[in-house]
């Protein structure tokens, strides 16, 4: 079991689109389409999702229900855009998810994935909506609304390392898992594109400076370097990124080597 804190939040999708494409626009926006979706993942049990408001005076709550129209088909057509990220399709071997329990709150922080063996829990904190809405920019809120949720649905869905210990207690661990979630929702739209990519840095870091790195990955040297990176896990054991990335690249690739090409090809060191 562990947990992530990080912003989570849902929106009408169809809202999503119309806010989205007034606003700014997202680079790499490269994800599987919304058609292809619709016709892999139409049928798959996303696990059934549970909404409860516990904070239904605050101001977070009335502002999230007047723009969340139907949050439960909302967490679960963003949950089958990471699935079709990760996996090639619903005849692989995934993470099985049989319910998420989301729940606004009036509490401090933003957010938190807990759970496990398939049973998912997600809070989002109703004073940090009414932060984000401060500025009343509903484009921005819709934008970091699916970004944030793909990131989360990423770790109910995602396959984890074996060999290496925990979230807990391995930063391989901890960097592959954190850095996997930002990869999906860069690779669906989900950041500003360059302006949100962080400079230098190590893959390491997970977040979105290996979220980045993973894309850029995919974009370069092969189209399904997201799936073959998360099947790793299945594969290379004890796992390790060098290993990974052997087994989805081939033997002649070194992580190390890659980040180099990468941190040149994107100007942040000369070579």
């Amino acid at each position: 079991m562990f947990q992530k804190k990080y912003v989570v939040f849902a929106a009408s999708w169809l809202m999503c689109v119309a806010a989205c494409t007034s606003g700014p626009k997202p680079a790499q926006a490269d994800g599987p389409s919304a058609s292809d979706v619709a016709d892999v993942w139409k049928d798959y049990d996303t696990g059934k999702v549970l909404f409860e408001d516990k904070a239904p005076t605050t101001e977070g709550s009335k502002i999230y229900h007047r723009i969340v129209t139907a949050p439960e088909d909302y967490i679960q057509e963003q949950a089958r855009t990471v699935l079709a990220t990760l996996y090639d399709s619903p005849a692989d071997s995934i993470a099985p998810v049989h319910e998420i329990h989301y729940t606004l709150e009036d509490i401090d922080g933003v957010s938190a994935k807990g759970g496990d063996h398939g049973n998912i829990s997600i809070f989002y904190s109703t004073r940090h909506i009414e932060k984000s809405f401060a500025g009343q920019d509903t484009a921005k809120l819709f934008f970091e609304t699916r970004g944030v949720l793909l990131h989360e649905l990423t770790h109910a869905y995602q396959l984890e390392p074996q060999g290496i210990g925990n979230y807990g207690n391995s930063k391989v661990f901890w960097a592959f898992i954190e850095g996997m979630a930002d990869a999906v929702r860069v690779a669906n739209g989900g950041f500003h594109g360059e302006q949100d990519r962080p400079k230098g840095g190590n893959y390491m870091d997970g977040y979105r400076t290996a979220g980045y790195f993973f894309v850029w990955l995919r974009d370069h040297k092969d189209r399904d370097f997201l799936k073959k990176f998360n099947r790793s896990t299945l594969e290379v054991v004890p796992w390790s990124f060098d290993g990974a990335i052997k087994y989805a690249l081939g033997e002649e690739y070194s992580i190390d080597a890659l980040w180099h090409e990468y941190q040149v090809a994107v100007g942040d060191v000369k070579e």
